[in-house]
């Protein structure tokens, strides 16, 4: 047989295949990578941050990268230097060398890219580039070493990480020169290893050739070194120390005797490395006696002087710790503290108090968004979430409850399995429904000022252009709009209405190239083969605001529930609030938060704005002191907008936060006693008032945070506010209430009043009880929860009206086969004063005949089912006719209110509620006898 010799073209032809090939298999294995970030590049043009998204990946990879070459020129001199260092055995032959420096060098690489991937945090070096030569702040100065936050925030953690890059790269690379200098020992002894059925590899290790060395004594000081840089920083970790529930920070121990201590540590590890390199190795060893010193003495003093004298020692360390935690959350500016010499009752004058009393929420956001699901039901939309905004509406500042209409894909059943339907037709929600809070329509439902679809807006204060909602709560994605598909509105009777986007969202789809990349990355290849799209055609993705948001600026911490706002204009725009956070402010006690997230400092720095329709999107500061912000600030000089830059009708909207709020009402419960000694006793401790919501019910919940319109006391015009009552640790009563300020250039300011401690005020706990053990109110619930319905208690509001308190406890009921809470019941309560109607006005008209009040001006109902209005006399009791037409106007009432219990009757009979319309049969019967 005749051989076959390849030739040179042959053989180049084949490296070039084999070249090819390995080039296909990388981008087969790198295609959904590539096309990711074609997307992406895609995206953030369409945001118009290209210049945010480089700088993210600049700042997320250029540390370690440099940390990875770093680490490796360590791991690769040790390696050389430790083969050079022992010339003893055979010589390996040369090809057996190279093998193990190409294994060496691909070993090396791979171990430094570990260690740095482990050792680095990113942002920690940006955070440190972008924290310096900021402005100087003078918020706070640490009373023990004088640093201000930027060294807390900034640099501490910037040099904590350098250190811990130095003393892991220091110790791997003092491994590293000891193992590759045993190298030519076990390739003298691996030919002879095997024998008897086991490896035998008994070498000396050589211990001592670490320190024979220049480069082993160099690594060994460095890491001395290292470490009495670690004491040097562990200093300011005793700053966050926790005592306990007194204190947190330095105490007297720390700063009398812990911090010599650490000193001495400090200058024995340096004095250990200068005898490392002295070639004194073993003497250096005794200076390890120094550490149980450390620990030992600190210990002991503790339990002979401290605690006998705990609290004379720590006095002034309380006092740091005191005004260090107020300052971190945000408790030491821009805040009024006053004493409110309360009384438990007042008379109430309605129109003194109207802007309150005419705003007071009766529907429960609860309440109202399962009410609004069955009497705006509109498929396949939802109602995820009710906010509680105000507007101005008919010139007055009225409070209002608003829910979005958002596309719940899963409502379509089987047809969400079709492609067209969930990413062509089916493409965002449709409008929204507005209420005012504290009207009830005779049947006990919400009075809406926006429903419907079409969007039908019950009042010229406002107007609804655009209510498609294509980004907001929850979202599918990818969907493609301007296509040849119409995208479903909403029904329309038998019809349906379609639309076409008409707006500047999403991505072009245009190009062949991004259409292929939004196949591979999504893995559908529908949108490569599809006649639907157009050259127009647009794709929508990251159309959750959550997650818009934290793609745009994943470093702040963005608040879970968004709001909605219709502006001047008809738009609907989202609002978020972002908050900066962080662990690591001096002398301040730490929050633990259900969600994972542990701080000790907090600010509502930016706010931003997403529009429903378009997708655009804005930050603005509204902190521009909080240092955090301005480094991230310098970082993305493109992505913050300055607070006066927000749009008016925007800013109108824009409020305190319950997050931050919440925190600070926790925070401010134990840090309102300024006094060290009280402190320390936790003589007047607070709890956030707690309530009920259900009858008999003995767990209590702490009472949420509140949205009111009210009037401040030393204020005379009505204001949005949020607000939440205190009562003293394990009791009822109200010791305090906590406002945050929401309209203007008040925004941001708080107002704590305590409550005089000689005058009892009830607390909502004890309203509470105070309405279920009414016979009348008790024996109506009872009566209710037994007939196939529900009695549901709206959280008990805790509203402050001059110098006293009001209490405001709706009452609902639902049927047992549909979730539709009825307003029933309105209960007020002001001291020992208990009004229980139908109606709020009639309820209030009662409490304010009861106390003596003036109740000019106030309209009520004469039952819940009669939209009629009967006129109140200037003592707040009903006025009476004249004489001389008493007994008409007393008939006409009676058939009235025969009337309106026959139309309830009506009512309740066709809701299948037929022992309450019994009952209203029952009140005709009396009316007539």
């Amino acid at each position: 047989m005749k051989e076959h010799y390849i030739g040179e073209g042959e053989r180049r032809h084949v490296g070039g295949l084999i070249v090819v090939g390995l080039i296909l298999v990388l981008l087969l294995f790198s295609s959904h990578f590539i096309a990711s970030t074609f997307v992406d590049y895609g995206w953030w043009s369409e945001m118009r941050q290209l210049d945010t998204w480089l700088n993210l990946i600049l700042y997320g990879t250029v540390p370690t990268v440099l940390a990875v070459i770093l680490l490796f020129g360590a791991f690769w001199t040790a390696f050389k230097l430790g083969v050079r260092h022992d010339g003893s055995g055979p010589v390996l032959p040369r090809a057996t060398n190279l093998l193990i420096s190409r294994v060496a060098l691909l070993a090396l690489a791979l171990l430094a890219i570990v260690v740095a991937n482990i050792t680095v945090d990113s942002w920690t070096v940006v955070r440190y580039f972008g924290g310096l030569r900021l402005p100087v702040s003078h918020a706070y100065i640490d009373p023990i070493f004088g640093k201000p936050l930027e060294f807390y925030f900034f640099g501490l953690p910037f040099y904590n990480l350098l250190l811990r890059v130095v003393l892991a790269g220091a110790f791997i690379s003092l491994l590293i020169f000891w193992l590759s200098s045993q190298i030519l020992e076990l390739g003298r002894r691996l030919p002879t290893a095997y024998s008897q059925g086991h490896f035998n590899l008994e070498t000396d290790l050589r211990w001592q050739k670490i320190f024979d060395s220049s480069f082993g004594r160099i690594a060994v000081a460095l890491l001395l070194v290292g470490f009495a840089a670690k004491f040097y920083f562990n200093r300011y970790g005793l700053l966050t120390q926790d005592h306990g529930s007194y204190l947190v920070g330095i105490d007297w121990v720390a700063d009398h005797l812990v911090l010599p201590l650490q000193w001495m540590m400090i200058c024995g590890a340096v004095l250990a490395a200068g005898l490392v390199l002295s070639r004194h190795s073993r003497m250096a060893l005794v200076l390890l006696l120094l550490v149980p010193i450390r620990y030992i003495i600190p210990s002991l003093i503790t339990a002979v002087y401290v605690r006998p004298n705990e609290l004379s020692l720590e006095r002034p360390y309380i006092v740091n710790h005191i005004e260090a935690t107020r300052s971190a959350f945000g408790l030491n500016h821009n805040l009024k503290e006053t004493t409110l010499e309360a009384r438990s009752e007042i008379p109430i004058d309605y129109q003194k108090d109207k802007p309150l009393l005419d705003n007071v929420r009766l529907w429960d956001w609860r309440a109202f968004l399962a009410t609004i699901s069955q009497i705006q039901p509109l498929r396949p939309y939802t109602y995820l979430d009710s906010d509680v905004d105000r507007y101005h509406i008919d010139g007055h500042l009225r409070q209002v409850l608003i829910s979005a209409r958002e596309l719940q894909i899963s409502q379509l059943g089987e047809a969400q399995n079709r492609w067209i339907n969930t990413h062509l037709e089916y493409t965002h929600g449709y409008g929204i429904v507005m209420a005012e809070a504290n009207q009830i329509t005779p049947d006990g439902l919400p009075v809406l000022f926006v429903k419907d679809a079409p969007p039908v807006v019950t009042t010229p204060s406002l107007k609804l252009t655009r209510p498609e909602i294509y980004y907001g709560e929850v979202a599918h994605e990818p969907v493609f709009v301007d296509t040849n598909q119409p995208e479903f509105n909403y029904p329309s009777g038998g019809e349906t209405n379609h639309t076409r986007y008409s707006g500047t969202g999403g991505i072009s789809i245009a190009s062949p190239l991004m259409r292929l990349a939004a196949a591979i990355d999504y893995s559908d290849f529908n949108t490569l083969v599809t006649g639907y799209l157009t050259p127009q055609s647009r794709m929508m993705i990251r159309r959750s605001i959550t997650e818009r948001v934290s793609t745009l600026a994943g470093f702040i911490t963005w608040d879970s529930d968004p709001y909605l706002v219709l502006t001047n204009s008809g738009r609907l725009v989202w609002i978020l609030d972002g908050y900066m956070m962080s662990d690591a402010h001096p002398y301040s006690r730490l929050i633990e938060t259900a969600s994972g997230i542990d701080f000790n400092y907090i600010r509502n720095s930016v706010k931003a704005t997403v529009d429903a329709y378009t997708g655009e999107t804005n930050m603005y500061v509204f902190d521009p002191n909080d240092v955090l912000i301005q480094a991230y600030w310098r970082l993305f000089p493109n992505l913050f907008k300055p607070e006066s830059e927000m749009p008016a009708d925007l800013r109108a909207h824009a409020r305190y936060p319950e997050t931050l709020f919440s925190a600070q009402a926790e925070i401010y419960r134990s840090f309102h006693m300024r006094d060290p000694e009280t402190f320390y006793n936790r003589a007047d401790l607070w709890d956030i008032a707690k309530t009920s919501t259900k009858q008999g019910e003995s767990a209590a919940s702490t009472i949420a945070p509140t949205y009111v319109v009210a009037t401040l006391p030393g204020e005379e015009k009505p204001e949005f506010m949020l607000i939440t009552p205190f009562t003293p640790a394990n009791k009822d009563n109200l010791i305090g209430f906590m406002s945050a300020r929401c309209d203007g250039s008040h925004l941001g300011e708080l107002v704590f009043e305590q409550l005089s401690k000689q005058n009892i005020v009830y607390g909502p706990m004890q309203i509470e009880a105070r309405i279920n053990q009414d016979q009348n109110i008790s024996k109506d619930l009872t009566l209710w929860n037994q007939q196939g319905s529900q009695v549901i208690h709206g959280q008990t509001l805790v509203l402050p009206i001059e110098n006293s308190f009001l209490y405001v406890a709706p009452i609902y009921i639902q049927a047992s086969q549909a979730s539709m809470p009825q307003l029933k019941k309105v209960a007020l309560a002001m001291g020992n004063r208990l009004a229980y109607a139908d109606t709020y006005e009639q309820a209030l008209s009662e409490l304010i005949s009861d106390i003596g009040g003036n109740g000019a001006g106030l309209q009520q109902t004469t039952s819940q089912g009669t939209g009629e209005e009967q006129p109140i006399s200037s003592t707040g009791v009903p006025a009476k006719p004249a004489p001389a037409n008493a007994a008409a106007s007393d008939a006409a009432q009676r058939l009235q209110q025969v009337r309106d219990h026959l139309q309830r009757y009506r009512d309740l009979n066709a809701q299948g509620k037929y022992a309450e319309a019994g009952k209203e049969l029952e009140a005709i019967q009396q009316l007539l006898k």
